[in-house]
């Protein structure tokens, strides 16, 4: 199982150090050491729990829709011409750009801090994974 550093643990999970040295304190995860001798976590363990306490925004639209990816978020920008437009979406800790027509921004009635839905349905998704450390 990989071995996640309580640094690189609090990074992926938006957290501090401290609430991940807290959160083994109390038992709400559990640390080892590795050869070094430095406090780590085990990868499935943090994923488990990045999982659990993933903290969501309600989907409003209240649409049925085959996509499971769907990104609740506030509109940060709209470049937008005659024809086209694109428009960004902060959501959570994720930056979305989507580039869709002028006349379709109008239409959802989107502009600048208003609440919008990204909604994600490929059939390609590209994973990579960080390099080795050593």
């Amino acid at each position: 199982m990989p071995q996640i550093r309580i640094k690189d643990a609090a990074l992926y999970l938006g957290v501090s150090d401290d609430t991940v040295r807290r959160w083994i304190d109390n038992g709400t995860m559990e640390a080892s050491k590795d050869d070094s001798g430095r406090t780590v976590v085990d990868g499935l363990a943090l994923a488990t729990l990045a999982r659990d306490h993933a903290v969501l925004p309600e989907d409003p639209s209240g649409v049925g829709r085959s996509a499971r990816n769907r990104f609740v978020g506030l509109v940060t920008n709209i470049v937008m011409d005659t024809v086209m437009a694109q428009v960004e979406l902060q959501c959570g800790p994720h930056r979305v750009v989507s580039l869709m027509s002028s006349e379709a921004v109008r239409e959802l009635g989107l502009e600048l801090g208003s609440v919008a839905i990204a909604v994600v349905k490929a059939t390609t998704v590209i994973v990579e994974t960080p390099g080795t450390r050593s």
